[in-house]
């Protein structure tokens, strides 16, 4: 199930850059109360020293295996990918004794992988757009069919993910419209950790960096129920981040500017 060669997904996926809308899309991600719990129950991202980039690499690594890998190797990523799921299970609330209440959630749920899909999605078309450069409306498209066959692999019914850039606009909007998404505290003290992690001193410039893209691309209504500040000035940074880099990106070695997987991916795809 690794896609195709001369696909969109492959031209998309390749680039470092993309890391700018990670935190975007995981923000947005537990924006969803259910998501949010099952991160914080049942991952090391808060409790374990660099649980934070342990989690991320994982999930990078799961991503450019099912883009760029061989077929097998799609394969037993998808098979990890649901071994972690059938872990992930629990209810949204505690009684007074600690015992669980409330409704229930469960990762294998495709409501909540068809969320979670949606966000990396929007975020990854998003991040592309503003840091690498266009894409037509049909690029869009085909991407969305692409990234679809994952359904399949993680048991999500077929159909259920969208097939085009405007159906996934749709449905994201009315996720935000339905009062299914929702900021919780929990949801707020996981994202403290996505934006402002512990870091040296030295690096607080770089942490203020990458926290830009992933603050300010959310939806308003998002942002504000997270209660990050934003303002003109930050916006004003972020539009030039966002032209530095992409005036910027040509002029990088592809040895620096692509996964070395997709590199490795694009010499087994030429002809003998």
């Amino acid at each position: 199930m690794s896609f195709v060669a001369d696909g969109i997904a492959r031209r998309i996926h390749r680039e470092r850059v993309l890391l700018a809308g990670w935190g975007r899309a995981i923000l947005l991600q537990i924006a969803h109360p259910a998501v949010a719990r099952g991160v914080a129950e049942h991952s090391a991202f808060m409790t374990e020293p660099g649980g934070r980039l342990r989690r991320l690499r994982r999930t990078l690594d799961a991503m450019l295996t099912l883009t760029f890998g061989t077929d097998d190797e799609a394969l037993a990523v998808a098979g990890r990918i649901n071994a972690i799921h059938d872990r992930v299970h629990g209810t949204l609330d505690a009684g007074p004794d600690g015992a669980p209440v409330g409704p229930s959630y469960s990762a294998h749920d495709p409501a909540l992988l068809a969320w979670v899909h949606a966000t990396l999605l929007d975020s990854f078309l998003l991040t592309y757009r503003l840091f690498v450069g266009p894409l037509s409306g049909s690029e869009a498209d085909r991407y969305c069919v692409e990234t679809s066959r994952i359904e399949p692999r993680l048991g999500i019914p077929s159909g259920r993910l969208p097939r085009a850039e405007a159906e996934l606009r749709e449905y994201v909007e009315a996720m935000l419209e339905s009062g299914a998404i929702e900021v919780t505290e929990t949801a707020r003290s996981l994202a403290r950790e996505i934006i402002a992690p512990p870091a040296p001193r030295a690096l607080a410039p770089l942490v203020g960096l990458a926290a830009l893209p992933s603050v300010g691309l959310l939806p308003a209504a998002i942002r504000e129920a997270y209660r990050f500040p934003w303002d003109d000035r930050r916006a004003r940074a972020l539009r030039v981040l966002a032209a530095t880099v992409r005036g910027g990106l040509p002029l990088v070695p592809p040895r620096l500017r692509y996964w070395s997987v997709a590199r490795r991916a694009a010499r087994r795809a030429r002809p003998a």
